[in-house]
């Protein structure tokens, strides 16, 4: 790093420090590395009056002292966070403007709540990544972008999951999603248009029997409740009263034979109370209380009819 050589005498005009390449010391001279040339260039200067010093240079070392001291103890005290609030929401960096975009179910005030605004937080020490995951939390949000624009908004982009159903399980009325997830419970308003599915596994299942039903609107329009039978099967319960029983597999045929027995004699329109489809090979049509009555009396009827004609003749 440093040279040696030897000296017997100065040249005229060249102090100890004269030169910014080597330095003095008695008979040798040290010479110095490039990187410390000129520092020492600069000392040798103010040693020798040649550099005159500003007049507020103390006064500002001393401040600069003391702020960065107060720093370090902000630091160790773990104060930081405020610091840097303060500091930047007086210089015009607290945040005044918050614009949400992207949402419909997701409230701005539900964005503000998870975000803990207080009408001091600096821009400047707000974690976007945190903010992120705070609005993410929120029930109805799927994905989230959060964007700083300086000096005092941020803009965050929402995109919601979509609601497909009302779950009941047992007394529990959830709003789920195509997944089976639940979104948030059921309290009415537009959740109020979305098919309700009943019971264990009816969850995971609708989106199939859902997609299913829907080449198949004049039945879908008068079904009232979709119940999951053992998680095996489903029951189509119609707003005229009548049960639709499917088999497990084959649900598009059934639900077909169904919408042709109904365009031609009107099957689910009569006094019936249940159209069991889960045999291959037939329909099995199960009549109310009292049109199991009428048609009793009117097999009776029917029976009798013959024995009056022949008192007759």
């Amino acid at each position: 790093m440093f040279a040696l050589k030897c000296e017997n005498t100065h040249p005229r005009g060249a102090g100890p420090m004269s030169s910014g390449k080597s330095a003095v010391f008695g008979h040798f001279r040290v010479v110095l590395p490039k990187f410390m040339r000129k520092p020492v260039r600069v000392v040798a200067r103010l040693i020798e009056g040649e550099v005159t010093i500003p007049n507020h240079v103390g006064t500002l070392g001393a401040v600069a002292f003391l702020a960065l001291t107060g720093a370090y103890g902000a630091i160790l005290g773990g104060h930081a966070p405020e610091v840097v609030k303060v500091t930047t929401s007086t210089f015009g960096f607290a945040i005044e403007d918050v614009k949400v975009v992207g949402n419909n179910e997701t409230s701005e005030i539900d964005v503000l709540g998870a975000l803990g605004l207080d009408g001091e937080t600096s821009l400047v020490g707000l974690s976007a990544s945190d903010a992120q995951k705070a609005v993410a939390g929120l029930p109805w949000v799927e994905t989230v972008d959060v964007f700083k624009v300086y000096p005092n908004t941020i803009q965050i982009s929402i995109h919601e999951r979509t609601a497909m159903a009302v779950w009941q399980n047992g007394s529990e009325l959830s709003v789920i999603d195509a997944d089976g997830r639940v979104i948030v419970p059921f309290t009415g308003g537009r959740s109020a248009s979305l098919p309700l599915v009943i019971g264990a596994g009816a969850d995971k299942q609708a989106k199939l029997l859902l997609a299913q039903m829907a080449a198949f609107p004049q039945i879908a329009d008068e079904v009232k409740a979709y119940a999951r039978i053992g998680d095996r099967r489903w029951d189509l319960l119609l707003r005229s009263g009548v049960t639709l029983m499917l088999p497990e597999g084959q649900i598009k045929e059934a639900l077909a034979d169904v919408a042709d027995l109904d365009g031609k004699a009107g099957l689910l329109s009569r006094d019936i109370a249940a159209v069991d489809m889960r045999l291959t090979d037939r329909v099995v049509v199960r009549l109310t209380p009292d049109a199991m009555v009428q048609r009793v009396e009117y097999l009776k009827a029917r029976d009798k009819a013959p024995k009056r004609s022949e008192k007759r003749v």
